[in-house]
């Protein structure tokens, strides 16, 4: 006799931070495995309040585990995922006027778990399970050069972010020059003042 399998139906839930979402996806499981639905226009637009109806780009990261990419606040919405593997998302509201401007949330993604990322408001991650984790991104517009938006540095202490993964910020095997000596929030709220 054929099974047809468990359909988990998408779920979204508010978080602390104004406008990030987190999506738990649909997903089919069945004696093969699992299908997820990553994306569904018809049924995001009719679910998910302020989602893009389109996404200009996607990208795919290959990350160490122990690796940190971010914290990036680019003038594009996010939705975030992990294709396998398992990482820590950390999101920092650095948006002008944001009720909730300068909170920080962490969220454990796994494959199944999107995070919805407000324009603005910085996305970053470190890289928690075992070998490589694929980190999949939707932009709703193209990444260029010099676009607007903010970094910050994810080793700031007023942050207060708990990364699972002791980092050591002269090792560039696990974060970026770039991003270990980006602003802190302090720094970049000053600027925007």
């Amino acid at each position: 006799m054929a099974s047809k399998g468990k359909i988990d139906e998408l779920v979204v839930t508010s978080t602390g931070i104004s406008g990030l979402m987190v999506l738990s996806v649909q997903k089919v499981t069945e004696p093969r495995g699992e299908v997820r639905e990553l994306y569904r226009r018809s049924r995001y637009s009719d679910q998910v309040p302020g989602v893009s109806a389109s996404w200009d780009q996607i990208n795919l990261t290959a990350t160490k585990q122990g690796a940190v990419r971010g914290l990036h606040g680019e003038q594009m919405q996010k939705l975030v995922t992990v294709a396998s593997g398992r990482a820590l998302g950390v999101y920092v509201d650095v948006r002008k006027g944001s009720p909730t401007l300068g909170a920080v949330e962490t969220i454990d993604l796994v494959p199944g778990i999107q995070v919805l990322v407000p324009c603005g408001v910085c996305n970053g991650f470190q890289a928690t399970g075992l070998g490589i984790t694929e980190y999949l991104y939707f932009f709703d517009h193209e990444w260029k050069s010099g676009m607007p938006g903010v970094a910050l540095n994810p080793l700031d202490g007023e942050l207060a972010i708990a990364w699972p993964i002791p980092i050591d910020s002269a090792d560039e095997s696990q974060i970026s020059a770039k991003d270990a000596s980006a602003p802190s929030l302090s720094e970049v709220l000053a600027a925007e003042a």
